[in-house]
């Protein structure tokens, strides 16, 4: 009895999140932020601790997404980004930031999905990124076309559909 109080309890209060805060939960579409206004301030490492620099991603689409081994959509939503990541090759590049988690952790998790080597993984201890992007729920994803611009921030999970449309987009703006 215990169990389903405490699932109804949880329920309603997901409910409740979704009535008071569901225009910030879903998608948006914000062209007034700019990438390369807050790169610099970000402090990320990749998987073997070394400072990463996003600078060498100028001039080139890019669809950064922030993760934690402890999202449950994420598991469902990286190996989409890794595919449609080699459904596009070069033309654009996928950055899987962590938030606050240890490389060990974080490199463990996409290991176990197979996807290590098949996106841009970097560590985010500080939560520098998740911060500068107005961070509200998880997973979120900015996708920034050649000039730097956010064109798409999507609050939650998405399909890998949704992925393919907003790559395209970033691709041929």
């Amino acid at each position: 009895m215990r169990w389903v109080i405490l699932i109804f309890v949880i329920v309603f209060d997901i409910g409740v999140l979704f009535y008071l805060f569901g225009d910030k939960i879903t998608q948006t579409s914000d062209t007034t932020v700019r990438f390369s206004d807050i790169q610099d301030e970000l402090l990320l490492v990749d998987y073997g601790g070394f400072k990463a620099d996003l600078g060498v991603f100028a001039s080139q689409p890019l669809v950064i997404n922030s993760w934690a081994s402890w999202c449950l959509f994420c598991k469902e939503e990286l190996p989409a980004f890794a595919t449609v990541q080699k459904e596009f090759s070069d033309q654009v590049r996928f950055i899987a930031i962590n938030r606050r988690e240890s490389p060990e952790t974080a490199k463990k998790y996409t290991d176990e999905l197979d996807i290590t080597d098949d996106l841009i993984f970097l560590i985010d201890t500080p939560d520098s990124f998740y911060k500068a992007m107005g961070g509200f729920t998880m997973p979120e994803t900015i996708f920034v076309d050649r000039a730097g611009n956010v064109v798409f921030h999507k609050r939650g999970v998405m399909t890998i559909d949704e992925i393919r449309e907003q790559t395209l987009k970033i691709i041929h703006n």
